[in-house]
């Protein structure tokens, strides 16, 4: 047995990690935990501490790291028979990116199969125990992910798991809930069957029909309250977001690797609603080309107002695709309009957009969602005098109230972490095993996902047909249509600086929009269409990760794994970090407008300098040496060279974004002669 030590310091519930141990067909890690072998009833009577150190013992735990599917399968059932909840928790979550529902369910039967078979021969109650820990897994697969036996219009997995459970467990309840699902989507199948079948009526009931509706008078942008608007937009989010499948959301199956089919429809509808806001956000002020300035600056105010609603009623997917449609160009440029805004609703604006800065790794909306994941209401701060007054008149009266909120996450921060632990961690090991801690990093991101989820339960909104009739209509436009229409509003020749200095006034840069005016607005599309690149990620939610706040799993032998996968982001930990690496092949672009094709790679904290550029090189398919490049992280003043012979972990600066760019050492000598011939040329001119 091939072993790996580590000196690793104990935990506070005494556990250490040992050695890595590699079987056939797995790698474990194991850990030594100090544990009591006398009863805690034994332990409270002992009224002599003088022998306390003999009822301690040490016991050796395994935590599986990388293995095949039968040897993953094996591992659900601890060393004593008993189910590992924690780690079923992180398979059955996860397991779709390494297999099909069809081979899980085979494997789980074939695991089976082997235990009765063995139980037979040597009579063993640990075989008996992990017989029936593997009848638990299939009714918790069953109960908690069902859509994964949805294969209309046979559903061969539900059936075979049925005629499975009859024969083999007869004296379980497997079988019934096998057979009771089953019915249950034979009856959806002919439900939706029957709504496509189309009656066709004659023109004259039509007609008939007609004249005897009262037609409601539509709706307007200015009729709708800003509070009613909010929301319905909440409403139809927390619908949306309440039936996300949480694994649609993993990088593999919303990065498309197989483009020829959707396989995150849950998701696309959330990114889809979010679009749709955002674009009615432009269309609503730019489509009346007349208005007044004061008048379309009321509009501008409207919406402020309606985010301030959403912020109160904690929805931040609405709210950041408002703010992205009210920061993008065509709408952004609006000079005049945005001087008549009043003082205090920029200040609120600003707030708002503060919320989702990219600054910091954006740890301000990740630390508030997690704030106020459970929390009743929002806690509402500003710096403004008038605001701050007024958000404590709320609080007071939602405590008196008793006002309790849901909460809507802004879903392209998740698409965006698990996009990159895709990117950045390989889905196998070098002898081809299923790397199972990258599947246990993807968790820690869908648990929260699911905590969000159930916090979206809260809300008591009802739906307004009106309001989404209103909705649906608006017409929307394109980038080159809104740039047209923002151009007749306010024509380009009004002096480029003067609306510099009026972005600034507004604390944003709107020159990035114009760069990527779609990519903000359109904040959600996540594409990842290359399988080691996160380039397509648009700006507005490829921002670096931030750090995220761990929430506790059910426990059980896999506690253990805290002292290596409970961190404060699945992106960093006390050993290892994700870096976004990019391969300079254009050194001689000096320009400010250059960019950086990134892919992530994780970094170790044994990684040196050569190692880090071997990994990149292995990234962008080069087969050249690590010596004839160098590796410079991206500062916001410039670049740091880090040295050749040095642990890149400790040696990267930890307060700005990990991006870094490798180019070859020839290519950066030519770069430092450039800029020492330009420092001549200005002394020159001096």
């Amino acid at each position: 047995m091939e072993v790996e030590r580590n000196d690793t310091q104990d935990d506070q519930d005494g556990t250490r990690f040992w050695r890595e141990e590699r079987e056939e067909g797995a790698v474990y890690k194991a850990f030594l935990k100090r544990v009591t072998y006398l009863s805690q009833a034994r332990l409270e009577d002992e009224t002599s501490q003088e022998f306390s150190h003999l009822m301690w013992e040490t016991q050796k735990l395994r935590v599986i790291k990388a293995g095949t599917l039968p040897r993953l399968v094996e591992a659900l059932a601890t060393a004593r028979g008993e189910l590992d909840s924690s780690y079923m928790n992180v398979f059955l979550a996860t397991y779709r990116t390494f297999a099909a529902p069809s081979q899980l369910l085979h494997a789980v039967i074939d695991r089976y199969h082997c235990l009765r078979s063995q139980n037979k021969e040597e009579k063993s109650e640990v075989c008996e125990l992990q017989q029936k820990t593997m009848k638990c897994v299939l009714l918790v697969w069953l109960d908690k992910y069902p859509e994964d036996f949805q294969e209309p219009p046979d559903f061969p997995c539900l059936t075979l798991l049925e005629s499975f459970a009859r024969e083999f467990i007869p004296d379980s309840d497997l079988a019934a809930k096998a057979q009771q699902r089953l019915e249950v989507f034979r009856k959806e199948l002919a439900r939706s069957e029957a709504d496509n079948i189309q009656f066709r009526f004659s023109i004259c009931d039509e007609v008939d029909q007609l004249m005897d509706m009262e037609v409601p008078k539509p709706l307007s942008f200015a009729d709708i309250s800003p509070r009613v608007f909010a929301e319905q937009l909440t409403f139809k989010d927390a619908e949306l977001f309440k039936k996300v499948v949480p694994h649609h959301c993993l990088g593999s199956v919303w990065g498309r690797r197989d483009k020829g089919t959707n396989q995150a429809p849950s998701v696309q509808a959330t990114v889809e609603q979010f679009n749709r806001v955002s674009l009615r956000v432009i269309a609503t002020v730019l489509k009346h080309r007349e208005l007044k300035t004061s008048s379309r600056a009321k509009i501008l105010l409207k919406w402020i107002y309606i985010a301030q609603e959403l912020r109160e009623l904690k929805n931040f997917s609405s709210l950041r695709a408002i703010l992205s449609g009210l920061q993008s160009h065509s709408v952004y440029r609006l000079r005049k309009c945005w001087s008549a805004v009043p003082k205090e609703s920029v200040v609120l604006f600003e707030e708002l957009s503060d919320i989702f800065s990219g600054e910091n790794n954006q740890f301000n909306s990740r630390e508030l969602l997690m704030k106020e994941a459970t929390a009743k209401f929002p806690d509402l701060d500003s710096q403004n005098k008038s605001l701050k007054r007024k958000n404590m008149q709320k609080r007071r009266s939602w405590i008196d109230n008793g006002t309790v909120q849901g909460t809507v996450p802004y879903l392209g921060t998740f698409l965006t972490d698990l996009t990159m632990l895709d990117t950045a961690m390989a889905d196998t090991t070098e002898e081809g095993l299923v790397n199972f801690e990258k599947r246990r990093k993807e968790f820690e991101v869908l648990a929260q996902l699911r905590l969000l989820q159930s916090a979206a339960q809260i809300y008591r909104l009802t739906f307004e047909p009106r309001f989404w009739v209103w909705f649906d209509s608006l017409r929307v436009f394109t980038d080159t249509e809104s740039h047209e229409l923002s151009c007749a509003i306010e024509p380009p020749s009004e002096s480029v600086a003067k609306i510099k200095k009026k972005s600034a006034s507004l604390g944003h840069k709107p020159v990035k929009y114009e760069a990527a005016s779609s990519a903000a607005r359109l904040g959600l599309i996540c594409g990842a269409e290359e399988r080691n690149s996160i380039s397509s990620i648009p700006d507005t939610i490829a921002a670096s990760i931030g750090p995220l706040v761990s929430i506790s799993h059910s426990s059980s032998t896999s506690s253990v794994l805290s002292s290596d996968s409970d961190t404060q982001t699945p992106f960093r930990s006390s050993d290892t970090c994700v870096i976004r690496v990019s391969l300079d092949t254009a050194a001689e672009d000096t320009s400010d407008t250059k960019t950086h094709v990134y892919k992530s790679i994780m970094l170790n904290n044994t990684d040196h300098t050569s190692t880090v550029i071997d990994k990149v090189l292995e990234k962008y398919s080069l087969e050249d040496k690590a010596d004839g490049y160098c590796l410079l992280q991206i500062l916001p003043d410039g670049e740091l060279l880090i040295p050749e012979r040095a642990n890149v972990f400790y040696a990267l600066n930890n307060s700005v974004e990990l991006n870094f760019v490798v180019r070859t050492r020839s290519q950066q000598l030519s770069l430092k002669d450039k800029k020492k011939g330009k420092r001549r040329l200005k002394k020159l001119s001096l």
